[in-house]
């Protein structure tokens, strides 16, 4: 790859700072300073420095709110599952989608792309690469100052007796303490729970299986025999990696007797649903997505065919797992259709939200409301996933199961995957994830101005810097001065 007509991205950074400046951002610092314990507090606290949290970071310095900070357990350049647990080739996203660009064409990754590789690079290019992304994020954040601590673990959120939030952290130098007016859960796609895999799992040797999202040793699959369970996106991308890296075998089993092959809600997608889905009624939210969920998501054409280019890759439809047996050095699956000998087993099975595995969240989790304690669900529209969905305020905070039982939840946001029933797809995939922040940001810049406004009017009240004189204009109606007698 050639880059003989790119800017390079200093130029392009320079290009961003002029846009700034000509709009006049970031906004000026404006939110009034506290103190509590001898310790300033943090406006706002964004646990997560991916995507969501790099861009709702980006929102909110826009807005004036300088004092936020960005926690992230990765080590710098690994936030997200860009490069630890997405095995894909390619973003499935389209290249021009402008995602955490915030309005601001110098941002985009079409900006990044054309300043390191050139125009006719860019072109060329069918779909983005998935390190090439993470590296346009780590730009990104570098490119907008964004204030980010990594290897930070947010391991408690507790609500102080004065309405404000205190955030316990480890990092290498021990236990940490910071309070909080706001906390925003920028956490992807477990971020209210965790890995999801079947009942069948429990009591097997851990030696013989993973769920698609952890760190998987590829290297130790050679030669095996290696079964997939699932049908989408990570099961395509974990059969793939197994195959390209040796595996003497790959069967894919799929509950379905075919795959899924609409992607029912990209389909729909507009800046009506951006900006409208949250406007609907809860039954038609749930509709909505009950819909999308019983059609599922096709994995994407690339990654299919990057699986079954390999003629030792086997798909298996119609074929729940009905057992799984250790016996021996290896595993016994057993389908409808028969059984199966096995090395290893991979779960791609998605997520679930189960604040039980979030132990940082231990003090609020009993008051949280759910989809499924609040909405009566339709004859026919039952559905698990759904009614474990926080059910979400309009600055995507959380809401009290019972009012005036945890009064703090409403300083705490849940900015994303598990918002998507509130909100639409604002806060977990890119192609709207600029707007979902937005609506973030405004929301908490709005509680912060209302929660001082005794300050500001007092600010407003003692202002008194004048912008006229008083020389500027005469009176036509006013008396003349008596002239003085001549000495």
């Amino acid at each position: 790859m050639t880059a003989t007509d790119a800017m390079g991205l200093d130029a392009l950074e320079r290009r961003l700072a002029q846009d700034l400046a000509w709009l006049e951002l970031p906004s000026k610092s404006w939110v009034p300073a506290r103190s509590v314990d001898g310790r300033r507090v943090v406006d706002v606290i964004i646990v997560g420095a991916g995507m969501a949290g790099l861009v709702a970071s980006g929102m909110l310095k826009r807005l004036g709110v300088d004092n936020h900070v960005l926690l992230d357990r990765a080590p710098a350049g690994q936030e997200g599952p860009w490069v630890t647990y997405a095995r894909m080739e390619t973003l499935r996203s389209p290249k021009q989608l402008t995602g955490p660009a915030m309005g601001l064409p110098a941002l985009t990754f079409r900006a990044f792309y054309e300043a390191k590789y050139g125009l006719a690079a860019w072109e060329s290019l069918g779909k983005i690469p998935r390190t090439l992304w993470m590296d346009y994020l780590v730009w990104y954040r570098k490119a907008l100052d964004l204030p980010v601590r990594n290897e930070v673990t947010v391991s408690a959120i507790t609500p102080r007796a004065d309405g404000l939030l205190d955030v316990e952290t480890q990092d290498a130098s021990g236990t940490q303490l910071m309070t909080a007016r706001h906390v925003v859960l920028a956490t992807g796609r477990d971020g209210l729970g965790g890995t999801y895999v079947p009942p069948i799992t429990e009591g097997l040797d851990r030696a013989f299986w993973a769920h698609s999202a952890d760190a998987i040793d590829f290297e130790a699959l050679r030669g095996r025999r290696v079964a997939v369970i699932g049908a989408g996106a990570s099961a395509m991308d974990n059969a793939a990696v197994a195959l390209e890296t040796g595996a003497a075998r790959v069967d894919l089993f799929i509950r379905r007797t075919d795959i899924p092959r609409i992607n029912k809600f990209t389909g729909i997608g507009s800046q009506g649903v951006i900006h409208g889905f949250a406007g609907l009624s809860d039954d038609w939210k749930w509709r909505f997505l009950d819909h999308t969920l019983a059609a599922q998501t096709p994995p994407p054409r690339d990654s299919t065919l990057r699986v079954s280019r390999h003629p030792n890759a086997f798909f298996h439809l119609g074929s729940p797992m009905t057992s799984l047996v250790q016996a021996g050095d290896h595993l016994v699956l057993t389908t409808p259709k028969g059984r199966d000998e096995v090395d290893f087993v991979i779960f791609a099975t998605g997520f679930r939200v189960d604040l039980a595995e979030r132990p940082e969240l231990e003090a609020v989790a009993p008051f949280i409301r759910f989809w499924g304690d609040t909405f009566p669900v339709p004859a026919g529209q039952e559905n698990g996933e759904l009614a474990t969905s926080p059910y979400l305020g309009e600055a995507f905070e959380f809401l009290e199961k019972e009012p005036g039982t945890c009064p703090a939840l409403k300083y705490i946001h849940g900015f994303n995957f598990p918002a998507t029933l509130s909100h639409g797809k604002l806060s977990g995939d890119i192609p709207a994830i600029s707007e979902g922040a937005d609506r973030l940001a405004r929301g908490i810049v709005r509680e912060l101005f209302v929660a001082d406004r005794e300050i500001h009017f007092a600010n407003l009240s003692a202002f008194n810097v004048p912008e006229l004189q008083g020389d500027e204009w005469v009176d036509a109606d006013a008396a003349p001065e008596p002239a003085h007698a001549a000495g």
